[in-house]
């Protein structure tokens, strides 16, 4: 709860299917499955009532469940391809928990790709939420971009494109520092969500996570480094 009486509910979105590594979220990473990562960051977390799984995996629900996290429903399996939005995927567990007189009014998004978010990284969000100086109607987490957007080209046919338009700038302390989506923090306010059917309009505020928490698990090499850093010199608060 926060703001001393507003709901929060947490969903992990964990689909069976996955193409750049397979079975992915059931995977072990350093010694859990990468889903488990998630569930521990938020359990812990106190702002959140509610922490739920949404998939319609026998594997991963039951993984879910051995971890401590409730999955009191199965996601339809049009919901669970390549092409259902995760936005559509939220808005079933709201609609499925609203059918049963079950209402918050703060939704947060944990994807279990971000197996090194911490509960702070989550909690920072949280109290964007209820910043007193802003109506705050969105928070989304961000890391700085390795590279400026400037120096970016589309490659058409061998032939270069630059994404922004305007003149080359060869110095990146010329440049203003860029941002890009993490992956590992969304949360908006529950109505405003199902009006606007995006984390991202011009009202969502943003807060800056490291590198080193940011990983957002699409890859093999992803998988490897993750694995790397968790092996390493666990960050305080990991669990």
């Amino acid at each position: 709860m926060i703001a001393g009486h507003e709901t929060v509910l947490a969903i992990i979105p964990a689909r069976g299917g996955s193409r750049g590594v397979l079975r992915k979220n059931v995977r072990l990473l350093a010694g859990k499955p990468l889903i488990a990562w998630s569930i521990c960051a938020a359990q812990a977390c106190p702002a959140i009532d509610r922490l739920i799984v949404s998939s319609e995996d026998d594997e991963i629900m039951a993984v879910a469940r051995d971890w401590g996290c409730e999955v009191p429903f199965r996601r339809p399996a049009a919901l669970a391809t390549d092409q259902a939005s995760s936005i559509d995927v939220l808005l079933h567990a709201l609609d499925t928990l609203k059918a049963s007189q079950q209402h918050y009014d703060w939704l947060l998004l944990l994807q279990p790709t971000s197996p090194l978010r911490l509960a702070e990284d989550i909690e920072t969000a949280l109290r964007l939420c209820v910043d007193e100086k802003a109506a705050v109607s969105a928070v989304v987490s961000l890391v700085a971009a390795a590279h400026p957007p400037q120096w970016s080209y589309y490659l058409d046919h061998g032939t270069i494109r630059p994404v922004m338009a305007g003149p080359v700038i060869p110095r990146r302390q010329d440049l203003p520092q860029a941002y890009t989506l993490n992956g590992a923090v969304f949360v908006a306010r529950t109505d405003w969500l199902r009006q606007q059917r995006s984390f991202l309009t011009p009202e969502s505020r943003g807060f800056v996570m490291p590198p080193e928490r940011s990983i957002d698990i699409d890859s093999e090499l992803d998988f490897a480094l993750a694995e790397l850093l968790l092996q390493s010199t666990p960050p305080s608060g990991r669990s």
